[in-house]
């Protein structure tokens, strides 16, 4: 499985550094932004960002600006560092969505604590539950689908379809199996509605609903382009 990657934005070098050194032992890929636009700018650029680690009192863009920005985009877990003990502040860190509050001074070990159990909460540790192919990530515990870090909506069967595709990638499927599956039921009539529901399926993932294949005669394969 691959690294799970973190964003670490904050102004102060050294403290990137200590939190970085931290996180690569524990077996996380760490990216490095040093103010809100360049963490924006990453953010946008990098596929799979697993946890953002944001410093409150940042140059140009603070960090309160940034979760927002982040927020208008994804869900992905954002752990809020401040110099102040400030129950206001706290407040408002939960009210723009932060999953976690820390304030400085504080202990690297503890804060790698935190993100694990973060992680943890929010299934992206769980491997189990987690299905990733071709920048479409699945959480299965969740019920979310993202692609390239953005939230896909789906029905619960467009979801269940999407999971047996993902689990059998670069397999042959007829409508048959398909329908034994995900609708739990043998299907004496047409397959018309396995095709709806691909269809439908395909539209919402957008260029990604490429990687279903039609095999003429029999059913669909999921294969992911090279």
């Amino acid at each position: 499985m691959d690294k799970l990657k973190i964003l670490v934005v904050d102004d102060e070098s050294r403290m990137r550094k200590l939190v970085g050194d931290f996180l690569q032992r524990e077996g996380f890929a760490v990216l490095e932004a040093g103010d809100g636009i360049e963490a924006m700018d990453i953010f946008y650029e990098e596929k799979n960002i697993a946890l953002v680690i944001l410093d409150v009192m940042m140059p140009r863009m603070d960090g309160w600006q940034t979760c927002r920005e982040i927020r208008k985009e994804s869900k992905i877990p954002i752990i809020m560092l401040t110099a102040r003990s400030d129950e206001r502040d706290e407040l408002q860190g939960f009210e723009l969505g932060v999953d976690e509050y820390i304030s400085k001074p504080f202990s690297p070990k503890i804060l790698v604590a935190r993100v694990e159990a973060v992680l943890r909460r929010t299934n992206a540790l769980a491997s189990d539950d987690m299905l990733c192919v071709d920048g479409i990530e699945l959480n299965k515990a969740a019920h979310i689908v993202k692609i390239d870090g953005r939230s896909v909506d789906l029905s619960y069967k467009e979801f269940e379809l999407l999971t047996y595709f993902m689990e059998n990638q670069g397999i042959a499927l007829s409508r048959e199996k398909i329908l034994n599956h995900v609708w739990n039921y043998d299907y004496f009539g047409d397959a018309r509605t396995i095709d709806t529901h691909v269809k439908k399926l395909r539209s919402k993932l957008k260029e990604k609903g490429d990687d279903i294949k039609t095999i003429w005669g029999m059913g669909y394969k999921f294969e992911a382009k090279l």
